[in-house]
């Protein structure tokens, strides 16, 4: 039976998993194979991606819905990833207190309970396989450039989904098609997409780096006139959508049990990814939104329209060419995040034990990651961008709440628990991150929250009717009889 924290009741639905539990040591099928840096590149792959490619033009440029920000876009990423770094602090001094998978899950479930754990586990399930078809879209928009910049029309009904600004849409194809390419690159195993992780995440921080060294050279500062042609309400509306751009350290932290060093190499991995991204997402918004007026960009391919009009149509091709390349490792990291979130989930018990088989050659738990590279796809194909990055925003903004309030109560209540990395300013940083998240949340639109809280109930008759007899937490669980049956009459014994 999984250790249950000695103060918590066996039959409580808030029972806590001890902190010193075994599951990271081996025996989980998963194989230890990432370094600092290729847990760095993964979170970075996570980080940069549709938030400079697609959507610093979403936001800018607005839609039928949503007031354009205007170059104002850019202190909407700082907003978002001043709240961000808040949650990042967190996430750095569990992750080098706790090194397994489930990341805000896992973390939940030690500190809050079980409820908790699952309500933040049943929610990332959701939300990261949300953000893996927000990315194969604006992948899509990228492609569309590209093929029209090498003289191919790619029709409307087969490059998007139907929208009121979009009439003439049907399927997303090339989305779909790329979730099923990430999810086979990854069911490759941790080895073979932590390589290409790095190689596709360092072309991609050479693309922003080139856009950025040829652009600024570009820039007309008449475009940064008006800097914020519709107040600060919607640059706030604006902070809520991108900041699904300065999160991807979150699920990186789902790989702790396959790091080599959890305990050192993941707080470590978490700051410098943010940092690094942060960075390179000021300044690339500043040459966007001066180099083209915000309400003359392409939301779909921003950087590309961008070039296109001050005449480098080449390099409009060529942005658009490794733009989609550079994305997929946005994608990569998400899916491995709602695999090893669904994979912790049930190894617990809290789920079916048949999602939590591994392949014995690659250390990949190839059902869910099948089943959420598929569903993944159907999202890509039929929803628009913003619904799906709303409902993905919403879902990890909770995620945060959770983990910053998580962080306090367990610093008051398990002290003596070694730390590699201390967060400073305690409580002050979190209880920021605690505000700042819930407040984006705020500023989502209502039809965002209906879908969130529809999805919760959901989940908790899921709880109710299975999970919390099954857990492993609890004494009386059929699953342990089914493990001992599994581990032999020698284990048994």
């Amino acid at each position: 039976m999984s250790q249950v924290s000695k103060s918590a009741n066996p039959y409580s639905v808030l029972r806590r998993k001890a902190i010193e539990g075994d599951d990271e040591e081996g025996g989980s099928g998963l194989f230890k194979s990432l370094g600092l840096w290729q847990l760095t590149a993964i979170g970075v792959g996570g980080i940069i991606g549709v938030g400079i490619f697609t959507l610093a033009g979403v936001v800018a440029h607005g839609d039928s819905q949503n007031p354009a920000v205007g170059p104002a876009v850019v202190i909407s990423f700082l907003i978002a990833g001043l709240a961000s770094g808040a949650a990042a602090l967190s996430y750095a001094e569990f992750a080098g207190m706790i090194p397994r998978a489930g990341s805000a899950y896992t973390y939940g479930y030690v500190a809050l309970g079980e409820l908790v754990g699952w309500f933040i586990g049943w929610d990332l399930l959701l939300e990261y396989i949300a953000i893996v078809s927000v990315v194969a879209i604006g992948i899509s928009g990228y492609f569309s450039a590209f093929m029209q910049g090498i003289g191919v029309v790619v029709p409307d009904w087969m490059s998007s989904s139907w929208t009121p600004d979009t009439p003439h849409g049907l399927i997303n194809i090339p989305a779909v098609a790329v979730c099923l390419l990430v999810t086979w690159i990854l069911s490759r195993g941790s080895k073979s997409f932590g390589r290409f992780e790095l190689i596709a995440v360092s072309i991609k921080v050479l693309l922003v780096l080139g856009i950025i060294g040829i652009g600024v050279f570009h820039i007309n500062t008449q475009n940064f006139v008006p800097f914020m042609p519709n107040s600060f309400g919607p640059v706030l509306t604006g902070a809520a959508t991108v900041f699904f751009a300065v999160f991807g350290y979150d699920a990186m932290s789902t790989a702790a049990e396959e790091a080599k060093d959890g305990k050192k190499h993941m707080p470590k991995a978490i700051i410098l990814s943010l940092v690094i991204a942060m960075a390179l997402y000021v300044m690339a918004t500043l040459v966007l939104t001066g180099m083209q007026n915000y309400a003359k960009i392409n939301p779909e391919s921003a950087f590309a329209s961008a070039f296109d009009s001050v005449g480098m149509p080449t390099i409009a091709t060529i942005i658009s060419a490794f733009a989609v390349i550079s994305i997929l490792t946005v994608m990569l990291t998400f899916l491995l995040g709602v695999t090893r979130v669904w994979f912790s989930m049930s190894r617990d018990g809290l789920l079916p034990k048949w999602f939590a088989k591994t392949d014995a050659k690659r250390g990949v738990p190839q059902r869910v990651t099948w089943i959420a590279g598929v569903a993944s796809a159907i999202l890509a194909g039929v929803l628009p961008i913003r619904l799906v990055a709303d409902l993905t925003n919403i879902g990890i903004l909770a995620a945060f709440v959770v983990v910053c309030a998580a962080v306090i109560v367990l610093r008051r209540t398990r002290p003596e628990v070694p730390r590699t990395f201390k967060l400073p300013f305690m409580p002050v940083v979190p209880a920021f991150g605690v505000l700042a998240s819930f407040f984006l949340m705020t500023q989502l639109h209502w039809e965002t929250w209906l879908r969130f809280v529809i999805w919760l109930v959901i989940g908790l008759f899921i709880y109710f009717l299975y999970g919390r007899k099954h857990s492993l937490m609890n004494p009386d669980s059929p699953r342990h009889a089914l493990n001992k049956a599994d581990a032999g009459p020698e284990t048994a014994a």
